[in-house]
């Protein structure tokens, strides 16, 4: 019996194939939607970590190239739907492999000056306990951003302060996020109890524990999970050492870690993630939900019925058909 699945969307990478978004000129993001179609992806959105407003200015010229060429190309690409800019706004204390050198406080004026492209959605991870954050969500809100929480060690009262100025998301559940504790319920706990946030979560069985996937999307509700890869340059391209914003990384046996011991990233394709949770006892239907049905929604894109992906029994890549 042959698996059918949607075209997948993928909310949250940082590059694939050597090419980093932070650096990427357009032909180099022609280059990885051209490589995540081969994975099934039909659509992504292009996300950056901290890093001078003249490098994000650089970055989205070239998404707003990229995407005005993309009518024009004859071969299979994944369509870039946007930009995510990640922990521009993050505490320090939950910075994981971003650059906290480069992180921000909320006066008013930053997101004047923050490059956006002229197209697509707009997204942000932020920690909404930093100065400014609440009025920062108001204000993504306002202007028809997603707000999404993220790198945060906020407490509940912070947590409810941003859903209530709009914030409406998790950014990769577990990670950079303050646990569960019997005496604190945690950015994580609030997460699984509040029912009018989503999340998305990264299937490598790196990040998080499969146990704690599973844990996660079913307390949850899979109606209300993501699938995301946080991808990162060096997927594609097996193991080794690499340069990756500012720092080495090491990839060992698909594992990220730069030099600062911290998990950098992933280095798996969305359809490495479907097949994870596949064989990790989720349904096609559960799955099609979280890797393509949830992400269009918070995006507000539809799903086109073109974009198909077949596996076979064995989850091997019978069909894939998308861009």
């Amino acid at each position: 019996m042959t698996i059918r699945l949607p075209g997948f969307i993928d909310i949250h990478n940082h590059g694939a194939v050597g090419v980093d978004v932070n650096s990427a000129a357009a032909d180099d993001l022609l280059q990885v939607s051209e490589f995540l179609a081969t994975q099934g992806v039909a659509g992504w959105l292009p996300t950056l970590v901290p890093d001078s407003n003249e490098v994000y200015r650089s970055v989205i010229d070239a998404i707003d190239e990229a995407v005005e060429r993309q009518k024009q190309v004859s071969t299979p690409q994944a369509r870039i739907l946007g930009v995510h800019y990640e922990g521009v706004f993050a505490n320090e204390k939950m910075c994981g492999a971003l650059r906290p050198e480069y992180f921000k406080r909320f006066t008013g004026r930053e997101l004047d000056e923050l490059p956006t492209p002229q197209n697509g959605a707009k997204m942000m991870t932020l920690a909404p306990e930093v100065e400014g954050g609440i009025e920062l969500v108001r204000e993504l809100t306002g202007r028809g951003w997603i707000a999404s929480i993220g790198h945060t060690h906020a407490d509940v009262a912070t947590l409810r302060a941003a859903l209530d100025a709009g914030a409406k998301h998790l950014t990769h559940f577990f990670n950079a996020m303050s646990g569960i504790h019997h005496r604190e319920m945690g950015v994580a706990g609030w997460g699984l109890t509040e029912g009018r946030v989503t999340f998305d979560i990264i299937a490598d069985g790196k990040h998080i524990a499969p146990e704690m996937v599973a844990f996660a999307c079913r307390t949850k509700g899979v109606e209300s999970v993501s699938l995301i890869s946080d991808s990162v340059a060096p997927t594609g391209q097996g193991d080794g050492s690499f340069e990756l914003w500012g720092e080495r990384i090491a990839v060992v046996n698909g594992t990220t870690q730069n030099e600062r011991g911290s998990i950098a990233g992933s280095v798996i394709t969305m359809l490495d993630a479907v097949r994870k949770m596949l064989r990790w006892g989720f349904s096609v239907d559960e799955v099609a939900m979280m890797a393509s049905r949830n992400p269009a929604r918070l995006l507000e894109i539809e799903l086109l019925d073109s974009d198909v992906i077949e596996l076979t029994d064995d989850l091997e890549v019978a069909r894939i058909a998308v861009g």
